[in-house]
């Protein structure tokens, strides 16, 4: 990956942002409508924004947003082999860690890829 050019890079990025999107969608019933992707070095990045359904919106707003962050974690977790899978396949890189996390308010989640160094 650290050869790769500029358009190359972007054509990843844009390929890793998609798949991400695509599978939340799959697990939670609705996909974030914004993700971005950074790569640097061994790590990948993807930021993605307005994550929640409306349901687990409500539930924030009212008081119960240790549910909704805990039932996010459920999900990542279940979407953990799929994501790791796909990430792999793109890279052509082993990911050897994989950390997700959820911000209710502003509504934002980042999955976070750590690969496996080339010089291992």
């Amino acid at each position: 990956m650290a050869d790769l050019t500029a358009s190359d890079r972007g054509g990843l990025s844009a390929a890793i942002s998609n798949v991400v999107v695509k599978t939340t969608a799959e697990y939670t019933g609705r996909g974030p409508t914004r993700a971005r992707t950074t790569i640097d070095g061994d790590w990948i990045f993807v930021a993605l924004h307005d994550t929640l359904t409306r349901g687990e919106r409500k539930l924030a707003e009212t008081g119960r947003g240790d549910l909704v962050r805990g039932t996010r974690r459920e999900f990542q977790d279940a979407m953990r082999e799929d994501l790791v899978t796909a990430i792999s396949e793109l890279t052509g890189r082993e990911v050897v860690a994989m950390l997700s996390d959820n911000h209710l308010e502003p509504d934002i989640a980042i999955e976070a890829f750590y690969l496996r160094p080339i010089d291992e």
